[in-house]
């Protein structure tokens, strides 16, 4: 039986369930009168919240040619104030089995002279396939389950981006895709206490996960008709009263097809290309100290300066962040240092661009009241990134960056 073959065993036992267990009840046994639950109207079964994000990044800084097209477009060049993200959600569990969650974000650039476009971030369902949820299915546009930084919502992330790492795996950590998520109940509610709490957790994403998705990244058409294949386990310890360790492991497979439109002129590329990571990682919360890391290896497209070939080549790199929880009064202070590197392409971008990337930041982050936070975070930075129009790239620099948060 092939992986799409077994979630889709997953969807019809999922559908046929509550059948089943009818049929199982015996005929002469005396049942209790139904009672219609009350109808909710949509108010009390949906929900709002969301955030909007403000970045300054040109205090203290030393090279404007230092960029970071995946990080922040806004960054280098004549970038000035800059919305990172303007976000509205829409959730809710419609059902004691059907949940949803719908994500547009109205930050979006286009090209470089667009910004503030609308654009879908997340647009999924959840079926529960048991009665308490504890299996179910994700159907839709929703983060790909690779990695616990890409999991981790931007609202909650200390540094102001996602390592090269890691996040170069999949475009905005989203695509299309069927995912089959379990975790006993006790540990949905402390994935749950992780994010509540201000533990900087990650989110549900199960203990077990596995799925497909079409591996061109989100808000993109499926170039071929291979699914790329994930699976993560993931599972937050108890130590002692409160200190929680949460150890993960996760894979995927697939061809990506690079597209004609990403490739320079005078640049040879082929059609596809084998794309496979593995990953581990590590998180210790801080309650106060704390830390987290991740480290991938893998394979995928990257071009090749000298040969001015875009090839099949290996990929490395992590990043460990160190971090602090403070609680002064009615005040969060978080202070932060996080360290990463990185060698290989990036897929999504122009040529499948090779990276060099050796980086340093020192943050902090400020809640003076529960609705708004302050991040100030100093990075140095070696980034060599070459494509067909830049075949001899390396910058370096430093520089200050600022980020205002109101969530609601």
């Amino acid at each position: 039986m092939t992986s799409l073959q077994f979630l889709a065993v997953l969807i019809v036992f999922g559908m046929a369930s509550p059948c089943l267990q009818a049929q199982s009840v015996k005929k002469d046994t005396l049942a209790d009168p139904v009672v219609a639950p009350p109808v909710l109207n949509w108010a009390e079964r949906i929900s709002i919240r969301g955030y909007v994000q403000l970045r300054y990044n040109r205090l203290l800084e030393t090279n404007p040619d230092l960029q970071c097209e995946q990080c922040d477009r806004s960054w280098g060049g004549d970038g000035g104030f800059f919305l990172r993200r303007v976000r509205v959600i829409f959730f809710g569990q419609v059902s004691k089995r059907v949940y949803f969650y719908l994500q547009p974000d109205f930050a979006t650039s286009i090209g470089s002279n667009g910004l503030h476009y609308g654009q879908i971030r997340d647009a999924y369902f959840d079926i529960g396939l048991t009665p308490d949820n504890t299996l179910r299915l994700r159907l839709g546009q929703s983060k790909i389950p690779y990695g616990f930084e890409n999991m981790q919502s931007s609202q909650n992330r200390l540094p102001l981006d996602r390592s090269d790492a890691l996040n170069s795996s999949v475009v905005n950590e989203r695509d299309l895709a069927v995912f089959a998520y379990w975790a006993p109940r006790h540990i949905r509610e402390r994935f749950a206490f992780l994010v509540r709490s201000g533990l900087k957790g990650s989110g549900d994403y199960g203990v077990l996960a596995f799925g497909a998705f079409n591996g061109q990244g989100a808000n993109r058409p499926d170039l071929n008709r291979d699914a790329h294949m994930v699976a993560r386990v993931t599972y937050p310890f108890l130590l002692g009263k409160k200190q929680i360790l949460e150890p993960g492991v996760q894979t995927y497979t697939g061809n990506f097809v690079l597209p004609a439109s990403q490739v320079s002129a005078q640049v040879e590329a082929r059609h596809t290309y084998l794309d496979q990571r593995a990953a581990a990682s590590l998180v210790l919360y801080p309650q106060p100290i704390g830390f987290q890391a991740e480290y991938n290896v893998g394979t995928g497209p990257q071009f090749n300066p000298a040969t001015r070939v875009i090839e099949q080549a290996a990929l490395r790199g992590g990043y460990i962040t160190l971090t602090a929880r403070i609680a002064c009064k009615n005040h969060l202070i978080y202070p932060f240092v996080r360290w990463q590197q990185y060698d290989g392409g990036k897929k999504l971008e122009l040529d499948a661009r090779s990276y060099e990337v050796s980086e340093q930041e020192i943050g902090i982050e400020w809640h003076p009241w529960p609705t708004f936070e302050l991040v100030t975070m100093y990075t140095i930075s070696s980034r060599r990134f070459e494509d067909g129009q830049q075949p001899s790239n390396l910058q370096k620099g430093s520089l200050l960056r600022l980020q205002a948060q109101l969530s609601f």
